[in-house]
C-alpha cells in the first residue's frame, strides 16, 4: 500500500482546530485520491463518510425534477464535504461530485459525530463553517438569478481557482454549463470572447488563467463576497506539528 506524507494542516480547517480536537480525528483518517466525476454521496444519501480535500476540489449540485442541476458551492481545501453529517438527520440535501481531481482526508462520518458531541470547541468550528458554507450557497444562488452569464462564467472560474492548486481547471464548456443551469452555446460564446481578451486560455477540456485581475473584473460582487468568506479565512494556528503519513486509499476501494 502506497503511503501519502499529506497532513491535516493542508485543509484550512482542520489546521484551524486545535490539538486536542484533531487527535480523535487523525488515528481515523484515510488520504484518497480521488478522480474527477466521482460522486461522493447523492441527495437523500446516509452520509457514510466526510471529506476534507487538499487538493481535490468538489461540487455540491441540487437538482431538479427535469434533469436540471445547479452547483450551489464549491469546496476545497478551506472547508469540508458532508456537513449534514453532524446537523443531525445524517441525510445529504444534495449530491457533491469532485470537479477537479486530487487528494482528500477522508473520516468515517459517526467519528466526527461522536467528537463533536465530546468537545464544544470542536462542535463550534463546524458550525462556523457551516455557517460559511451557508453564505456561499446563498450568494451563489443570488448570482444564478441576477447577473449576467459572463459575470456567473467569470465567477465560477476564479472560485475554482481559488480552491485548488496552480492556474489550470480541467473542465469542459458543456460540464461548466450543466453547473451553471445554462446552455452550453452560451458558455462557449463567452470562453471565446475571455479568450479573445487575453484572460484566460481553452484547449481540449482545460482552461488556463492568463490574466486575473481582467477576470476579475468582468465579475460581479458575487466573487469577491464568497472569497472575503471562504478562502480568505484566517490563517490556522498549527503550525509546527509533525505531518503524519497516512495509507493512501485507491478511489476504487468505496466505489
Amino acid at each position: 500500500m502506497n503511503i501519502s506524507p499529506i497532513s491535516p494542516i493542508n485543509n484550512r480547517l482542520l489546521a484551524n482546530l486545535s490539538a486536542d480536537d484533531l487527535l480523535p480525528l487523525r488515528a481515523r483518517m484515510n488520504a484518497v485520491e480521488l478522480p474527477a466525476g466521482r460522486q461522493l454521496h447523492a441527495a437523500g444519501e446516509v452520509l457514510a463518510y466526510v471529506y476534507f480535500p487538499v487538493t481535490a476540489t468538489v461540487s455540491l449540485i441540487t437538482a431538479l425534477q427535469d434533469g436540471t442541476s445547479l452547483e450551489v458551492a464549491a469546496v476545497g481545501s478551506e472547508g469540508m464535504v458532508g456537513i449534514c453529517a453532524f446537523l443531525g438527520g445524517r441525510r445529504a440535501l444534495g449530491s457533491a461530485v469532485v470537479q477537479s481531481a486530487g487528494m482528500v482526508l477522508r473520516l468515517p462520518a459517526s467519528v466526527v459525530i461522536d467528537a463533536a458531541r465530546q468537545s464544544s470547541s470542536l462542535r463550534q468550528e463546524l458550525l462556523t463553517y457551516t455557517q460559511s458554507l451557508l453564505t456561499d450557497m446563498a450568494q451563489t444562488t443570488a448570482c444564478l438569478r441576477h447577473h449576467r452569464l459572463e459575470q456567473q462564467v467569470c465567477r465560477w472560474l476564479l472560485v475554482h481557482l481559488d480552491r485548488q492548486p496552480g492556474t489550470i481547471i480541467t473542465a469542459t464548456h458543456d460540464g461548466i454549463a450543466q453547473l451553471l443551469g445554462v446552455r452550453r452555446e452560451g458558455v462557449t460564446a463567452i470562453a471565446l470572447r475571455l479568450q479573445r481578451a487575453g484572460l484566460i486560455q481553452y484547449r481540449r477540456g482545460r482552461i488556463e488563467l492568463l490574466n486575473r485581475a481582467g477576470l476579475e473584473a468582468r465579475c460581479c460582487e458575487c466573487y469577491e463576497a464568497v472569497r472575503e468568506n471562504g478562502v480568505r479565512a484566517p490563517q490556522p494556528h498549527i503550525r509546527a506539528a509533525p505531518a503524519p503519513r497516512y495509507a493512501t486509499a485507491s478511489a476504487a476501494s468505496y466505489a
